[in-house]
């Protein structure tokens, strides 16, 4: 066992850049009384085309960083990082750290509703290259939902126009409706489009734009607090070792000013960040 904090400390969200903010926005809006520490890996992402191994080496270094800052439970606000290295995680890392602790990812929560939310059972995944090869999305969904087909399209240069603040702009159209085309015409009876990456949804007015008439978008930050929150209530032994005093800190491996000037894309309000070191 590694030596932790054992008094209440807050929820960790780990994202390998901004994106997970979009995440930590929808948890803080329905649980706003409970402590959050938020850290990006801004230095070395993008993830998505990272290997396995390299994601897994970067998420584990992430996870343990904010164990021992007091947290108890981590939420992987990062779609490639719950694709790659979460069951490696949940499966060897933590039972040798803390058994008591818990790492959770957003892949599962979108997975477990997105059968309520479909009537043809064709559901689309937008997502980065990491999370569209990895196939978590179509393992999971198949897990529970066994009926639905799914089909998958990369989106490589979506996050960057988020990060580059083009979102607006009128050449973010053309790489938008080219995705969207793309996975339709894979397979026109979609009626449901998972957004599979957290900075998608920034994207939405365009993405709006462009999907076909009837056809539902779904964005994962709701779902994701809505799991939580059930999870929390599930597990009363953990909710009580998850501080409450309202408060959120923000921790950067990269420039904190890069990081103040980007949330405020994300979340539209000012931040105060810590900049950390991962990794040797």
């Amino acid at each position: 066992m590694v030596n932790l904090p054992s008094s209440p400390g807050p929820i960790g969200v780990f994202d390998s850049g901004y994106g997970g903010l979009t995440i930590l926005h929808g948890i803080r809006q329905l649980l706003p009384e409970y402590d959050y520490l938020y850290l990006g890996d801004n230095a070395r992402a993008p993830y998505g085309p990272r290997s396995f191994d390299v994601v897994y080496e970067f998420t584990r270094q992430a996870v343990l960083r904010l164990f021992e800052m007091g947290c108890h439970l981590v939420i992987l606000g990062c779609n490639t990082a719950s694709a790659k290295a979460l069951r490696t995680i949940q499966q060897n890392d933590l039972p040798s750290w803390d058994a008591g602790r818990r790492v959770l990812g957003v892949i599962r929560p979108t997975a477990e509703v997105i059968g309520t939310l479909t009537s043809t059972r064709h559901v689309g995944v937008l997502a980065t290259e990491g999370t569209i090869k990895s196939e978590s999305y179509n393992l999971e969904i198949q897990k529970l939902w066994p009926d639905i087909k799914v089909s998958g399209v990369a989106c490589p240069f979506w996050v960057p126009l988020v990060e580059y603040h083009e979102a607006d702009s009128p050449g973010a159209d053309y790489f938008v409706k080219k995705r969207i085309d793309q996975l339709m015409r894979l397979d026109p009876e979609i009626d449901a489009v998972i957004l599979g990456c957290t900075h998608y949804p920034l994207l939405m007015p365009k993405i709006l734009k462009y999907i076909h008439p009837g056809v539902r978008i779904v964005p994962q930050g709701e779902y994701v607090a809505d799991s939580l929150q059930q999870y929390l209530q599930r597990h009363p032994e953990l909710e009580v070792r998850c501080s409450k005093h309202a408060e959120v800190h923000y921790l950067t491996t990269e420039n904190p000013d890069t990081f103040r000037e980007q949330a405020q894309v994300f979340l539209h309000e000012p931040v105060e960040v810590e900049n950390i070191t991962l990794g040797a």
